[in-house]
């Protein structure tokens, strides 16, 4: 399987690139870029109640919000394409670190394309009005975050079903939305499951700043068009033993990466 949307094995925003006159026209605010979101969003749900938000679907209307944060100023680096097509006949565990909205709404485009995949999320945005029809569609790993051993035993054993069929799963191990990346709170649930389905992992560092998070609804950030968009995928890791040295290679993966962007 190949990715239709990215042929290369890195991917850059094209330098010469220019945003949207609709974008140019809300004189330095979010509008444009809010607006275009919601769209999607309502067409996706629109779908998703028909039952017609297949992989396909999911994968197209994650390319055009793409494509959008594009046409509003950002400019992604997303490298290591080559590193999931390592392992595009088997499923794997995908660990990032989860910095907003963005991530979520792109990895689709990025992954769906090459492998089967869902995410672990947090079950109130399955129940909600608006996102819950989507997410629903998606079949996800559904957590309360309130009990965490209970989370964890449903991501281990419906995670372990959803790998066997061959299924790879996203998940981000920290609490809640962060910039910064502290290593005490980035919990081991991926590797968990992973070593239990005897699955690998794909680390994956992203810097998603670009897209901030609301106060008032996290999803509706302002946008920031002078941060770049950083995204990459890293080798296949097996799992061996208890997992302790692969979970802490997959942190030092992530804060060199975020250690690398920051200075740039």
């Amino acid at each position: 399987m190949h990715n239709n949307y990215f042929h290369e094995k890195d991917y850059h925003t094209p330098v010469n690139h220019k945003r949207i006159i609709w974008d140019r026209l809300s004189l330095g605010t979010s509008i444009y870029f809010k607006f275009k979101y919601v769209q999607i969003l309502f067409a996706n749900r629109k779908l998703a109640l028909k039952n017609q938000y297949d992989t396909f679907q999911w994968a197209k209307s994650s390319y055009n919000i793409l494509e959008y944060v594009e046409d509003c100023g950002g400019k992604f680096h997303i490298t290591g394409f080559d590193n999931i097509e390592k392992v595009k006949d088997e499923p794997v565990v995908f660990i990032s670190n989860h910095m907003g909205t963005l991530e979520t709404m792109v990895f689709p485009c990025l992954i769906a394309p090459i492998k089967d995949v869902t995410f672990v999320v947090k079950e109130s945005l399955t129940t909600n009005k608006c996102f819950g029809p989507i997410m629903r569609a998606r079949n996800p790993i559904a957590v309360s975050r309130h009990n965490s051993r209970h989370d964890l035993l449903k991501v281990l054993n419906e995670g372990k079903e959803k790998l066997s069929q061959g299924i790879s799963i996203v998940i981000f191990p920290q609490s809640t939305r962060t910039l910064e990346m502290v290593p005490e709170k980035f919990n081991s649930m991926g590797i968990k499951l992973a070593q239990k389905s005897g699955v690998k992992v794909i680390p994956v560092a992203i810097k998603t700043d670009f897209w901030a998070n609301g106060k008032l609804i996290k999803d509706l950030g302002y946008t920031r068009r002078k941060e770049p968009i950083y995204i990459k995928f890293g080798e296949p890791i097996e799992i061996k033993g208890s997992g302790k040295e692969e979970h802490q290679l997959v942190i030092d993966f992530i804060q060199k990466n975020l250690d690398e962007w920051n200075k740039k």
